[in-house]
């Protein structure tokens, strides 16, 4: 066994453990439950029927070996296993299809979501009792916790959970009781953090289509089976298993008549890399295709169907005194008009009360990862336009649908020399973008006003990018073969080693309210077909488009994703 620290996204440092690495060799990524840490995990490590595999496992922030705090953000974990596996690939030369990840309780979720919202091509995985939904004794004690820590951000709260509802293996729970890396407290805010990812992955879970084994402890008094079944019927894979282990507690790795697991695990494990990759194509998720027609054609109960007319009555007498709902109402919530006021996030309104209603308009949950969305874009593309400097070229930058190119103002003002097209369909927006390059007296700077889906339009631009931005766009068509136009066209014109940086929205809270109550750009209901981050990936890999960074918001809602044309 070997041991070692990686660097994660913010520059902490994590450690892990190896165990038989062998170039070529598949790979096994183990990831302990809550309170635990890498070091319990040598046995299954370890075992005979694990020893033609390359296992690695790390301690969680705030567990065992790493001294990085605990963070309150759930995707902060689901961020550190992204670049996990980046290291393996680089530090070892792992790529992702020759993984396949084992994970307990909370890491269950962790590996889920990762999947999920960074759709990685690995092999598959097994959830040991996944925790998506913790059980809580006490009534309302998640709702008590939620507003408790609003008052006090630091909130800990020191488990229930004892060993001997864990394991019935008296050596296991002694071992337990006397580990002093054992952690017994979790972060409040962490907690709550949790139980909306899993909330939200297991109704999303029909996104998810890889090899999956869920193995349930009967006896489970720290999670609900009953949800880890509905995660199981609401899955896509086509792989997929789900196995109650009789008279298991939830500790599944420290039971007693654990080696069965094991051998559960390496059925499941030998099967999944046996498997085929499924060919690129592009097929749309139906569940997403259902899920628009339903939002289409107003598919709901007559009462949700009436909440939904009464909220847009009011947008239309009330909706004037905010002056972002009034910008909305009249070019359409998704005009570029209307984000830039969304991205400037200054409160205002009539009357006082038009403020106040601006205020909580701005404050939605949407408009956040929105906002969020725009730094994140800007943090990729400025480490694509350092790359390309780097090689000596001149940095050249196309928009498909670049709105009034707000955040392209910003790379202007950084970069001066960068070459930056903006094709952009709507009118109002193309004037007001042209008054602020006149102001600011921008050069090599310019706006085209084509078709971006017409793969004449990539001629006609006149313009061979290195760096092409596709934002905000492809949530509004849901055909794939028009997006596949789109980008066939992008990559057609772009030079050789070009970046593409792609915004997708896998996820989103509010997606019925936005089709029956906003109105769109093009002066009708606002119905959106998101796409997971899978399907949107596939079909830039369709086009040669390999992902290699992908940032998301802390709520899941929307991604930046940057790919290279390969050559």
């Amino acid at each position: 066994m070997n041991t070692g620290y990686f660097k994660s996204f913010d520059g902490s440092d994590i450690f892990y453990r190896e165990w038989n690495f062998q170039p070529n060799q598949k790979t096994l990524i183990i990831i302990h439950r809550g309170h635990e840490h890498s070091e319990r995990l040598h046995e299954i490590a370890t075992d005979a029927q694990f020893e033609g595999y390359n296992i690695f496992a790390y301690d969680l922030r705030g567990h065992g070996y790493t001294k990085e705090p605990v963070s309150p953000i759930f995707m902060d974990n689901v961020r550190d296993l992204d670049m996990f596996s980046k290291y393996l690939h680089h530090q070892y030369q792992i790529d992702e299809q020759d993984i396949f990840v084992i994970a307990n309780s909370i890491a269950g979720v962790i590996v889920t979501s990762w999947v999920h919202d960074f759709a990685p091509a690995i092999a598959g995985m097994a959830l040991l009792a996944p925790a998506f939904e913790i059980k809580l004794y006490v009534p309302f004690a998640n709702e008590f916790i939620g507003f408790t820590t609003k008052l006090k951000k630091d909130l800990v709260i020191q488990s229930y959970v004892k060993s001997k509802v864990l394991t019935h293996d008296k050596a296991q729970q002694e071992a337990y009781d006397q580990d002093p890396l054992i952690s017994k407290s979790i972060n409040g805010r962490l907690l709550v953090d949790l139980q909306s990812a899993g909330k939200r992955l297991v109704e999303d879970a029909a996104a998810i289509n890889i090899p999956t084994l869920i193995l349930s402890a009967e006896k489970d008094y720290v999670v609900k089976n009953s949800v880890q079944k509905k995660f199981y019927v609401n899955l896509e894979s086509q792989v997929k298993e789900f196995r109650t282990l009789t008279n298991f507690f939830h500790g599944i790795l420290f039971e007693s008549g654990r080696h069965e697991v094991y051998q559960y695990i390496k059925t499941f494990v030998v099967k999944s890399f046996e498997l085929e990759p499924n060919e690129l194509s592009l097929a749309p998720d139906l569940f997403s295709v259902k899920e628009y027609e339903n939002l289409y054609y107003k598919v709901m109960p007559t009462m949700e169907k009436l909440n939904f007319a009464f909220q847009k009555w009011s947008l239309g007498k009330i909706g004037t005194l905010s002056e972002g709902m009034a910008l909305g109402l009249k070019y359409g919530f998704d005009s570029g008009i209307s984000l830039d006021y969304v991205y400037h996030n200054q409160a205002n309104g009539k009357f006082g009360i038009g403020k106040v209603i601006d205020k909580g308009y701005l404050e939605a949950i949407g408009w956040r990862g929105i906002r969020i969305r725009k730094q994140h874009l800007l943090t990729l593309l400025e480490k694509n336009i350092q790359d390309i400097q780097s090689s000596g070229r001149k940095v050249k930058i196309l928009d498909i649908a670049g709105g009034t190119g707000n955040y392209l103002f910003d790379i202007k003002e950084r970069y001066p020399d960068v070459e930056i097209v903006i094709n952009e369909f709507v009118e109002s927006n193309i004037s007001l973008g042209e008054k602020i390059i006149d102001q600011k007296g921008y050069s090599h700077i310019r706006f085209t006003n084509f078709d971006c889906f017409d793969p004449k339009t990539y001629q006609l631009i006149n313009f061979e990018p290195n760096i092409t931005i596709i934002s905000g766009i492809f949530e509004l068509f849901g055909d794939n073969q028009l997006t596949n136009k789109a980008v066939q066209g992008i990559v057609s014109i772009s030079e050789e080693n070009s970046h593409i940086v792609y915004t997708g929205q896998p996820w989103h809270p509010q997606l019925k309210m936005i089709a029956f109550v906003l109105n769109s750009h093009q002066k009708k209901d606002w119905v959106m077909r998101r796409r997971s981050q899978k399907e949107l990936d596939r079909i830039m890999a369709f086009n040669h488009i390999k992902k290699e960074d992908m940032l998301i918001d802390d709520y899941g809602i929307f991604t930046v994703s940057s790919g290279k044309v390969k050559g």
